[in-house]
């Protein structure tokens, strides 16, 4: 049994929580590539795709693998010492709050994870565990440390906004 809705249409109805995980992962920089190169995985391995599957779950899952790919290459990279980075271009004015996304950024790898995966993308506590590993509780933990680090780093009223739907 393999998926039957026309995959423009996945890409519409999930492609920006695809994109806020990509941005929470890896900055606006690199969101941008590691969002294509989800899609095209995607349609890839999409006729494949059982009916009754989890699609946000499956798309964040190749997202979190795509970005891991990205970070991996960015620390195999040379940075160049005489020459000023370029600055990146603002989000999107649909995009989160430029400053939130940068604390979200400064997290340790295992709480932007369950952040992203779980306030982001909606997806529940077990399914960030079995994307990025551990059990369930561990997930919920690694997203509560989060969300404390972000009221403690940013402002506590606009941390708020990614609190439980």
């Amino acid at each position: 049994m393999t998926s039957t809705q026309p995959f423009e249409t996945v890409v519409d109805a999930h492609g920006r929580t695809v994109l806020r995980v990509c941005r929470a992962l890896l900055g606006p920089a690199d969101a941008d590539d590691a969002w294509s190169e989800t899609f095209l995985a995607a349609m890839r391995a999409y006729p494949d795709l059982p009916a009754d599957a989890n699609v946000e779950a499956w798309l964040v899952t190749i997202a979190h693998r795509k970005a891991i790919d990205v970070l991996r290459a960015a620390g195999r990279r040379a940075i160049p010492t005489d020459q000023v980075p370029e600055v990146a271009a603002p989000p999107a004015s649909d995009g989160p709050d430029p400053d939130l996304a940068a604390a979200v950024t400064r997290l340790p790898p295992r709480q932007r994870q369950a952040v992203a995966y779980h306030y982001l993308a909606g997806l529940p506590h077990a399914d960030v565990a079995a994307i990025v590993g551990g059990s369930a509780d561990a997930a919920r933990r690694a997203a509560a440390d989060g969300i404390a680090t972000l009221r403690r780093i940013y402002p506590p009223a606009i941390a708020r906004k990614g609190e439980h739907r």
